[in-house]
């Protein structure tokens, strides 16, 4: 069983919670987290970059000057690339950078990623962020008290989408919000520190205790869904 400290927002100790070994006891796998964070970046690209062919730049399609005669080598027409104004030869054209990646992989990387920051004690658990307003001052206060005021790069994990916590960190500069739900590998390899309450922390455990899939539903005994 996995241990991990509790504070309150005073920055005291709160106790301890026990965390599951199958969600932050999983052992490390750097290839598939490795995979996992290549297709997370390839994912994000656009792919939108172009370039314009020979058959694309506006040019005449006038002979250069004649074949024969002038002692210069053959020549056609000015579209051609190694002229200047030329089109690009084997230049980038759009394209589709999507990696698709299964659902068991991805979780299997996430975890193995977020049990090392257990294990490195990179993971800060608080029982409640207690901001009195939501304001950026109370947010500076809270990272204060847990130590966490210098840390270039903090990832907090929120309860909820909707949570007022938003509008205490988003103005932070080196704060990334995020939800139990939207927490991916690269995040969680990118953050210096990860600053969880209660709440997103079990509501994490509980997503990732869920059977990856589709939900089947339980047979009868007579051979029906139930």
């Amino acid at each position: 069983m996995v241990t991990i400290p509790l504070y309150t927002p005073a920055g005291e100790t709160a106790g301890s919670l026990d965390l599951a070994d199958e969600v932050f006891g999983v052992a490390p796998n750097p290839a598939l987290v490795h995979q996992a964070v290549v297709a997370t970046l390839a994912n994000r690209r656009q792919g939108t970059h172009d370039t314009k062919t020979r058959g694309e730049v506006h040019h005449s399609t006038r002979k250069v000057y004649r074949q024969k005669g002038t002692g210069r080598a053959r020549q056609g027409m000015r579209s051609a690339p190694h002229w200047k104004g030329g089109g690009i030869a084997f230049g980038p054209h759009p394209r589709d950078y999507d990696q698709g990646l299964p659902k068991k992989m991805r979780r299997k990387a996430l975890l193995s990623a977020l049990s090392a920051r257990v294990a490195d004690a990179h993971v800060v658990v608080v029982e409640s962020f207690g901001l009195a307003a939501p304001k950026t001052r109370e947010a500076v206060k809270l990272l204060g008290a847990l130590g966490l005021a210098g840390v270039r790069r903090l990832l907090v994990v929120l309860d909820d989408a909707g949570d007022e916590a938003i509008l205490a960190f988003r103005n932070l500069p080196n704060v990334q919000l995020t939800t139990a739900q939207m927490l991916c590998t690269y995040d969680v390899l990118c953050a210096e520190r990860l600053l969880f309450t209660r709440g997103s922390l079990e509501r994490f455990q509980e997503l990732k205790q869920q059977p990856v899939g589709p939900r089947r539903l339980p047979i009868t005994a007579e051979g029906g869904a139930a």
